[in-house]
């Protein structure tokens, strides 16, 4: 064979398998130089390797052994960043890519299309922006899974996805598309699709009746948006559906009827609508459901007998509805029930026995509804029960013993019923119990010495009832404690003598009871301590010198045998009426002197009198003559209009002392769109005695505002208000009170003398802090959120976090400001549940902290205060600000982060200032925090952690510290306060 011939036949044989593998060897190595790598997850794909692409990790290959080639990219969730890789377009032989949750930007690149045998496509959870491309519906002849949720993606929605007929899974959920109806094409061109979830995309009119056509859906998921009017009937005739989401809309008319003949249906959620009428019967005979929620809605009538013929049912939320009625005898008697909320309801009647038959109830919740008669015994037998609460009925009779000593609850809360008998000793047993809620019912008896083993005891409210006996000394060993309740009982004895280990005590409340001895010094030692009543008991001694270390916004300890002198502290106006009924007690000195003779001591002591009340007369025509000047130039500058004070903390000075200060512009010291900001000195002398004066602009400016900004600013101050009055943190602005006159509105906080992150940190003082102050002021700040959102009931988003919004004081503590915008999550008619309408028409949030869900849902929740405060992080990082800057460009600050980690890695955005100096153990931590940050930041709302976690994982950045075993996803429920 000649050599021309060889080489003839050597050109063309076919390529050999090796040959195949080597061309996709060439495209991986393409896509990996275009990727940045931060975790080294691709490290094993390099040039010269020892092993096949086969056997490389995240890839799978074709099973024929003629001619192998890639098959399955699975590269979800490796911290990848950049654009989409566009080499692995030429990838022609891949069925499965999965590129989710990354860090991905950029557009999607057309050439997928091209991808003939794919059938799985997964880019959910990065940043990809722009618009779908229209080649994704005119190619893509194998595609059976196309899931981009959670980018950026905008634009029309993109009806023409129902071109790709093969597609059996279509999720575009948590996109900000063009508010669009749903497209009646995906009915039509889809009918093979299993799965549809489109929650959070924008959509609005209709659910379309064609809807029905998807026999073969299994999850429909329109939840999170704008819909509007009936569910179609056609729904019923979805005979594979399993699941069916269509919470947080604004859906209208009744629960459709052939819901109960859908035999596969386990989980149907349509809460936080509008819909009325009463609940289907047949609907809770569907043979598999699981999980019913109908949630503030409209709904009404009686609760339907079938209930207690469910036979699957172990999740049902039916609270803030107008529902009658009683509840089925036998309810729980064929289903495993173990959650149930049916509060802020009518139901009557008995609660009934069954409901923990199958042993598997947790939570029991049936607030604020018309409940009689006696809490059954077979509750007290429910061992799997963590969460009971039951207040504002009219249950009666004594608790079972049982329920005292359940070994898994945390939260038992029985107020506002007509329970009688005592606490039970077995209460020892309750180990996990936090919170003991008792008050207003008729149990007697003392106070059991067995509630002293509580160690994670929180709060103990037991108020209007008819405790009798001494205080349990083993009371003072609960170093957990941060709320007691006690008054208008008949409590005897003296106060616990240990009570200076109640170091997480904010409230004490013994009021109207028969407490005697003297008031234990220890309490002045209680550093958190906010709220200390002990009127009307019959206490005896002197009022500890101790109690004048305490910040207390409420201090009464009138009516009692108190006797003594008072320390000068407690001399002022503010404490007019806490010690009033106490005819021994002596302010000002007033007990010292001692009884003279009558004679010359006696006319003595008449010219003394006389002298003395000369001096008085001529003071107090000056003091009027100053106080009429002061009161004039007060109503002139108010438009002779009275000032209305709300306080919310004891102060000692008056709306004069104020009002003087909005006089001299030098005295400003910040503004802003909500108003100016004033420094106040109050004249008495120290740090104390300055305080921030916030003035909202009046009706005036708000002439030159549109209107909606006007109503927002309006209501700006009874938000603000609202909700900085009734908060107590140490990372949290004091508000001392708020002056109301007219259309002008004033709120007096405490002075914060190092002023905002924001300006110490971009505005030339950012050397000032080094990284151990900056970490600390992140986890100040965090805790004070975390305390919003996790310790308040109901829950406060703050809408407004941002670098400004963060006060330092003297030391550099941080603590959280501006409410103007802040809500809480609920709305204000629905007892602590979240508004069905929860829509703000007022932007809420600064440029370059909103969250990007915020663009098409116009939703804030707390995932939006976390992803504000992961900018502030990446602000504290990286030293630059959200928006603008010569680095930043057009960008804000998340895109340039991303954008530079991938092109530079990740000391390249740590800021120069502190990096250049830092020693490795510093920049590690500042990486840490920047890993935080990037979480907190995540385009999908659900990636995010809450602020819990965030808290949690700050105080892990220190090398001694302890990592956490779990990221909380679901928290544990807060605080509730009734």
């Amino acid at each position: 064979m000649t050599p021309l011939l060889l080489l003839f036949l050597l050109l063309c044989t076919p390529a050999t398998p090796a040959a195949s593998l080597a061309a996709d060897f060439s495209v991986l190595l393409a896509a990996k130089d275009a990727l940045s790598d931060p975790a080294s997850a691709l490290s094993a794909w390099r040039t010269p390797s020892p092993l096949s692409p086969c056997r490389w990790p995240h890839i799978l290959c074709s099973s024929s052994d003629d001619d192998p080639t890639i098959a399955s990219l699975l590269l979800s969730n490796l911290s990848l960043a950049g654009e989409f890789p566009k080499p692995l377009c030429s990838l022609s032989s891949l069925v499965r890519l999965d590129l989710s949750y990354n860090s991905l930007t950029g557009p999607l690149p057309p050439c997928l299309a091209e991808l003939q045998s794919l059938k799985h496509l997964n880019l959910a959870g990065n940043s990809f922006t722009g618009e779908i491309p229209r080649s994704f519906g005119a190619g893509f002849p194998s595609l059976s899974t196309l899931n981009l949720a959670g980018n950026d993606i905008s634009g029309e929605f993109p009806a023409f996805l129902a071109n790709v007929s093969a597609l059996e899974e279509l999720l575009l959920a948590y996109n900000p598309f063009t508010p669009s109806p749903v497209p009646d094409a995906i009915a039509h061109g889809l009918p093979r699709l299993r799965v549809l979830w489109l929650a959070g995309c924008g959509l609005v009119g209709n659910i379309p009746a064609s809807i029905g056509n998807l026999k073969r859906l299994v999850n429909l998921d329109l939840s999170t948006n704008n819909l509007t009017g009936e569910i179609p009937e056609s729904i019923g005739g979805l005979e594979s559906v399993v699941q069916i989401e269509l919470y947080s809309n604004k859906l209208s008319g009744r629960v459709p009827a052939g819901l109960g003949k859908l035999k596969k249906l386990r989980f149907l959620d349509v809460a936080m609508n509008r819909l009325s009428g009463e609940i289907p019967p047949d609907l809770l005979l569907a043979p598999g459901l699981e999980s019913l929620h109908l949630y503030e809605n409209e709904l009404s009538g009686r609760v339907p007998s079938t209930l207690g013929q469910a036979p699957a049912l172990n999740d049902l939320r039916l609270f803030s509805n107008r529902l009658v009625g009683e509840l089925p005898p036998e309810f729980g008697k064929n289903c495993p029930l173990e959650f149930i909320d049916l509060s802020d309801n009518r139901i009557s009647g008995r609660i009934p026995a069954t409901l923990c038959s199958a042993g598997k109830l947790e939570q029991l919740l049936i607030l604020n509804n018309e409940l009689d008669g006696p809490i059954p015994a077979e509750l007290g037998e429910c061992r799997t029960l963590t969460r009971v609460r039951l207040p504002n009925n009219r249950l009666s009779g004594p608790v079972p013993l049982d329920m005292w000593s359940l070994p898994h609850l945390y939260l038992l809360e029985l107020a506002g019923n007509a329970l009688s008998g005592t606490v039970g000793p077995g209460i020892a047993l309750a180990q996990n119990l936090s919170q003991l809620l008792l008050s207003d019912n008729h149990f007697a008896g003392v106070l059991p010495a067995e509630l002293g083993s509580l160690t994670n005891l929180v709060e103990l409210s037991a108020a209007n009832n008819g405790f009798s006996g001494p205080l349990p000394a083993t009371l003072a060993d609960l170093s957990t404690l941060g709320r007691i309740d006690l008054r208008n009982n008949s409590i005897s004895g003296e106060l616990p003598q240990g009570v200076r280990r109640w170091q997480k005590l904010t409230q004490l409340d013994l009021a109207d009871n028969r407490l005697t001895g003297s008031i234990p010094p220890g309490l002045g030692e209680l550093p958190v301590l906010n709220s200390l009543d002990l009127s009307s008991n019959e206490l005896t001694g002197g009022v500890p010198a101790q109690l004048e270390n305490l910040k207390l916004s409420l201090l009464n300890l009138s009516n009692n045998r108190l006797s003594g002198d008072l320390s000068p502290v407690f001399s002022g106006d503010m404490y007019d009426d806490s010690f009033l009924g106490n005819p021994a007690l002596c302010r000002g000195g007033a007990c010292s002197g001692g009884r003279r003779g009558a004679g010359a001591a006696g006319r003595r002591s008449a010219e003394s009198i006389i002298t003395i009340a000369g001096v008085i007369l001529v003071l107090g025509v000056a003091w009027f003559c100053y106080k009429y000047r002061s009161h004039y130039s007060a109503e002139a500058s108010a438009g002779n209009k009275q000032w209305v004070v709300t306080s919310f903390h004891k102060a000692e000075f008056h709306e004069e002392d104020i009002l003087s200060c909005l006089h001299d512009e030098h005295n400003v010291i910040g503004a802003g769109a909500a108003g100016k900001v004033y420094k106040a000195f109050l004249g008495r002398g120290g740090d104390e005695d300055v305080v921030a004066v916030k003035k909202l602009w009046g009706a005036a400016r708000n002439k030159e505002l549109s209107s909606s900004s006007s109503s927002s600013n309006k209501d700006g101050f009874e938000a603000e208000v609202a909700t900085l009055g009734r908060v107590r943190h140490k990372n949290i602005v004091k508000l001392w009170c708020c002056l109301r006159s007219g259309d002008r509105r004033l709120l007096v906080y405490e002075y914060m003398p190092n002023g905002s992150l924001g300006d110490l940190l971009h505005g030339g003082k950012g050397a000032v802090l080094d990284w151990p102050m900056r970490y600390r002021i992140m986890v100040d700040a965090a805790e004070g959120l975390s305390y919003l959102h996790h310790d308040c009931a109901p829950p406060i988003v703050h809408r407004d976090v941002k670098s400004n919004n963060i006060l330092l004081d003297a030391d550099f503590g941080a603590k959280v400001a501006d409410f103007g915008v802040a809500r809480a999550i609920v709305g204000s008619g629905n007892n602590g549940r979240r508004a069905p309408d929860a829509a703000v028409s007022a932007i809420a949030g600064s440029c370059g902290y909103i969250a990007p869900e915020y663009s098409y849902t116009l939703r804030i929740t707390e995932k939006s205060d976390v992803y504000s405060f992961g900018v502030v992080m990446l602000e504290l990082v990286t030293g630059k600000r959200p928006v603008g800057g010569p680095e930043l460009g057009d960008k804000d600050l998340v895109r340039w982060v991303c954008g530079s980690i991938e092109r530079e890695g990740v000391d390249a955005v740590l800021d120069p200032r502190l990096a250049a100096g830092a020693g490795e153990s510093c920049r590690a931590e500042m990486r840490k925090v920047l890993s935080v940050a990037l979480l907190c930041t995540s385009s999908l709302p659900i990636n995010r952690p809450s602020m819990r976690s965030v808290v949690k994982l700050l105080l892990e950045v220190l090398p001694d510290s302890k990592p956490a075993l779990v990221l909380e996803l679901e928290e544990k429920p807060p605080l509730d306060v009734v």
